[in-house]
């Protein structure tokens, strides 16, 4: 008999006569456990880590347009020569069918480099998605077009969670990062929402606040929880910011932590196990002379230098597909964009897998090379281009100085690094 664990995150594994751990069968399916997967383990102390099989897929991010009413400083859009476009509803159908085969059917989020709201059909599209379908689906805007109808059909279609992406918590500092939107016009916005929702403990949708962190706007963020307060926000998402200009360079966050050995854990370091302590002015500044002191780091047992060299878009079973209905591995690859890494520009070039218009999503993601690739990433060797400052071959993702030379490579990528994270 399977045994779960009063402990909300923990389930209860059995081991057969025969050594064969039994998992209960919903970790199995939630996991994509199903027999003859082929499951990655590593072994840490006191525990083993299980990676979900590379045949699992458990979200689909959908982009259906790179157009923006908006010029905010932090776009790859303000580096870039590409068209402007909207995905066309038979794109869109073909991911809708391509959903509907999968077993389990993934979850969605309507995202990418545009603006969502500005499509005329995501509203429709998420309600289909939420009428037929049943699955979870999320949405990132920039809240300047949550209009009193407009979060009417949202909240109508079922929304589960809707990010809005703000970076300054002062119309000023606000309006510096994001050109051409007004704070308090967004706030008034996501306040209606929030008084539009149904009753409940958990009412749809919740309400999720995305930051881009930078020198300029890093003290605005106990003042964005504060105001996230006002509109019953429940989820905070903080990236660090991936300059597209040369001028946002000065803005990183991340300077000593790309080149500081305490982020990157070492067998031949010391080891510094912190406990749970207060953060205020009798800690700080010993805490943060610590963190830089060159050592391997846990607080309350967990690594301080974790999310290194992993690339979460595969370890989490996700794929991305643009408004042209070419699917991606990740959001980075999704489209051809400058970004730079130690002062220099990299030239990012899209990956393509294949297009929802000639195959299936599941004749995607089950294809051969795709799989490999996937497959590959687990086991990928890094370059160390975050680290060492880079050479001419960081200036694009096409081989690095380990030999890889299957593009893309992604020793510059500082989502594998943990700089910079999606909600």
């Amino acid at each position: 008999m399977t045994v779960l664990s009063t402990k909300p995150t923990t389930a209860w594994a059995e081991v057969d006569d025969q050594g064969r751990l039994i998992l209960p069968p919903e970790v199995a399916r939630q996991y994509g456990l199903n027999p003859g997967s082929k499951v990655r383990l590593d072994e840490g102390t006191n525990f083993v880590r299980m990676h979900r099989p590379v045949t699992h897929l458990t979200k689909v991010y959908i982009e259906p347009t790179v157009a923006c009413n908006l010029d905010c400083i932090t776009c790859f859009r303000n580096a870039w020569d590409q068209p402007i476009g909207r995905m066309t509803e038979e794109t869109f159908e073909r991911i809708f069918a391509g959903l509907k085969e999968l077993d389990p059917i993934p979850s969605v989020y309507f995202g990418g480099i545009g603006e969502p709201l500005f499509h005329q059909k995501t509203i429709e599209w998420i309600r289909r998605i939420k009428r037929d379908l049943g699955v979870k689906v999320e949405l990132i805007t920039n809240g300047t077009t949550l209009t009193e109808r407009k979060t009417r059909e949202l909240i109508d279609a079922g929304l589960d969670i809707l990010w809005v992406s703000l970076d300054g918590a002062t119309p000023e500092g606000f309006a510096d990062v994001r050109l051409g939107a007004e704070l308090p016009v967004i706030i008034e916005n996501l306040r209606r929402l929030f008084k539009m929702r149904g009753p409940g403990h958990f009412p749809k949708p919740e309400i999720g606040v995305a930051f881009v962190a930078m020198k300029r706007n890093i003290n605005d963020l106990p003042k964005i929880i504060k105001l996230g307060h006002t509109f019953g926000a429940r989820y905070y998402s903080v990236s660090n910011v991936q300059p597209a200009t040369p001028e946002i360079q000065e803005d990183r966050l991340y300077l000593r932590t790309m080149r500081n050995i305490a982020y990157l854990p070492s067998p031949v370091l010391p080891k510094l196990s912190l406990p749970k302590m207060d953060f205020n002015d009798d800690t700080v500044a010993a805490l943060t002379e610590a963190f830089n002191s060159g050592v391997n780091i846990s607080f309350a047992g967990n690594n301080w230098g974790g999310a290194n060299d992993v690339c979460n878009f595969v370890e989490s079973g996700t794929m991305s597909i643009a408004w042209t209905g070419e699917v991606s591995p990740c959001w980075p690859l999704m489209h051809t964009h400058t970004s730079y890494l130690h002062g220099k520009p990299r030239l990012s070039h899209k990956h393509v897998v294949g297009n929802v218009r000639e195959n299936s999503l599941e004749e995607i993601w089950l294809d051969p090379e795709y799989l490999a690739y996937r497959e590959r990433l687990h086991n990928f060797i890094f370059a160390p281009c975050t680290f060492c400052g880079g050479c001419d071959l960081s200036e694009e993702n096409v081989e690095d100085c380990l030999g890889n030379d299957i593009a893309p490579v992604c020793g510059g990528c500082l989502w594998a690094q943990g700089i910079i994270q999606c909600p």
